[in-house]
């Protein structure tokens, strides 16, 4: 995203872009009738849409792994992980927020202590 792409709308792809992600998101919850919003793309794809002029309420899962005596954060792993927690949504007809705690696979699995509302935790041992 951050590639520069000259353009009459800017000089890289967040200009090029402009509100158009944002609509089209908007449009999409209004013709389903959703509530929330799980937000499944990197931070810097995310960047590329303008949360505060989203109608909905956006919920975005965060996935940890265990190395060197503490959880963290590893690009390679959550991308995997928000791969697989796509397919968890749509394999199993996830309708609502709290459908998503369910997800455990490859080893991962909810935690409540660490998480808030917006940003559930997921952790990998």
């Amino acid at each position: 995203m951050g590639t520069g792409l000259i353009t009459s709308r800017g000089n890289n792809l967040y200009d090029f872009w402009g509100d158009k992600i944002t609509d089209a998101l908007n449009a999409a919850v209004k013709d389903t009738k959703s509530k929330v919003l799980i937000n499944l793309a990197s931070n810097e794809y995310f960047k590329s849409v303008d949360a505060n002029n989203l109608d909905v309420e956006v919920i975005t899962p965060t996935f940890k792994d265990f190395k060197n005596g503490k959880y963290k954060f590893i690009s390679f792993y959550a991308k995997k992980a928000r791969g697989m927690m796509a397919d968890f949504i749509v394999r199993n007809k996830i309708k609502s927020a709290a459908g998503i705690l369910e997800f455990n696979i490859e080893g991962y699995y909810y935690c409540s202590s660490s998480s808030t509302p917006e940003d559930p935790v997921f952790l990998r041992d």
